[in-house]
């Protein structure tokens, strides 16, 4: 039986653009999904933004978001809005009833992820979070075999994700370089994607110890509803950073393994290198963002010769690759990883049953981040779980 879902989208800069671009895409590359997404609202205080969401098909636009909520027509909404909105319209969407696909890192701090969390527990409703790398297929098959023991038992592990969007002084002051609009900097924009991809590939941080900076003070003023924060502004009108721009820490798994973690927006050198490494007693995995079609795979051999990484080329034998490309080669890119994204978040809701990466595994992620703020104040080891 085919059904169609009501879907609103509330944010529409960039992320909302490609929530809503992954929504349009669903049925050409999951035709056998049985679930065809209806664009039928979205909110912004931009009107050139709500003009752009009219040109790709959604059929009417609103600058308050409530008026997203309170349409009938609505199942399913995308929260793509700043951190400091995101726990006030969780709240409103699971209240209206509503299955959310929220970004991460779902408000500013524990205390948000918490309330949302507990309000979706209590409500039944299916939600998502972006955690959008797990769904690389490379990444997939990277899973399946530490869950099979490919590489042995895990005994090192490092995850990294070092961008590059603020290394100049004139990168401008988003809502992401502010803490009251953010909370955190690059921990709920970075770190949360490194910690999720920790938790998913070799299981829960036990306990930590961390170190946060803030290495580029200040910057230029970007007004409301304008750019991202990709984007640079010629101007001396400066306001303060807030929160931090780099983050780290050393860890330690529930298994007793210990590794590291590193997040940076201001580093030269890297565009998006979120990258893990993951070693085992007979093997190890790499992978990076920038090369998300290829996972760097070590065996041991017999005799110890002829040893090194070979790289595995993601195709159609791993999890996902088949809808978009026919062979192994031909890469997939980000706005895939979406896709892939929103047809889980539908099949979810097709079938009535919550499955991860959700506001669980948010929750996870955020008190990870939470201990990486606190052992950052405390100095010492702070437990994350």
């Amino acid at each position: 039986m085919h059904r169609y879902v009501g879907v609103g989208v509330i944010g529409l800069g960039w992320m909302g653009r490609v929530h809503a671009a992954a929504f349009r895409r669903v049925r050409d590359h999951f035709p056998a999904l049985a679930v065809t997404p209806r664009l039928v609202i979205a909110s912004d205080v931009s009107a050139d933004r709500r003009a752009h969401a009219e040109h790709v098909g959604f059929e009417r636009t609103a600058e308050d978001w409530r008026a997203v909520l309170d349409d009938p027509d609505v199942d399913a909404v995308s929260i793509t809005t700043p951190n400091a909105m995101h726990r006030e319209i969780a709240l409103a969407g699971i209240e209206a009833g509503k299955h959310i696909w929220v970004e991460k890192p779902v408000g500013r701090g524990l205390g948000d992820v918490m309330a949302v969390a507990d309000a979706a527990d209590e409500a039944g409703t299916i939600n998502a979070v972006g955690f959008c790398y797990r769904f690389a297929p490379a990444v997939q098959h990277a899973h399946a075999l530490i869950e099979a023991g490919a590489i042995g038992e895990v005994n090192h592990y490092r995850g990294v994700f070092l961008a590059d969007y603020a290394n100049r002084p004139d990168a401008a002051a988003s809502w992401r370089f502010d803490r009251e609009a953010a909370g955190s900097g690059a921990l709920g924009d970075l770190m949360a994607h490194v910690v999720d991809m920790t938790h998913f590939l070799v299981g829960p941080i036990e306990r930590l110890s961390a170190r946060t900076a803030t290495m580029i003070p200040a910057r230029p003023r970007l007004p409301v509803g304008h750019g991202t924060h990709f984007s640079r502004v010629a101007s001396d009108d400066l306001v303060p950073v807030t929160n931090e721009d780099w983050a780290a820490a050393l860890i330690e798994l529930e298994s007793g393994t210990v590794g590291s973690l590193e997040a940076s927006r201001v580093i030269v050198g890297p565009h998006v290198r979120m990258r893990f490494e993951v070693h085992g007693t007979t093997g190890a995995l790499a992978w990076e963002l920038e090369r998300m079609n290829e996972l760097q795979r070590f065996e041991l051999s017999e005799n110890g010769r002829d040893e090194g990484y070979m790289t595995v080329h993601a195709g159609a034998q791993h999890p996902g690759f088949a809808a978009f490309q026919p062979g192994a080669g031909v890469p997939m890119g980000y706005d895939d990883l979406r896709v892939l994204e929103a047809a889980a978040f539908l099949e979810a809701i097709r079938d009535g049953e919550q499955r991860g990466p959700g506001l669980e595994e948010m929750r996870a992620a955020a008190r990870v981040l939470d201990a990486i703020e606190r052992s950052s104040t405390s100095g010492g080891w702070e437990p994350a779980r």
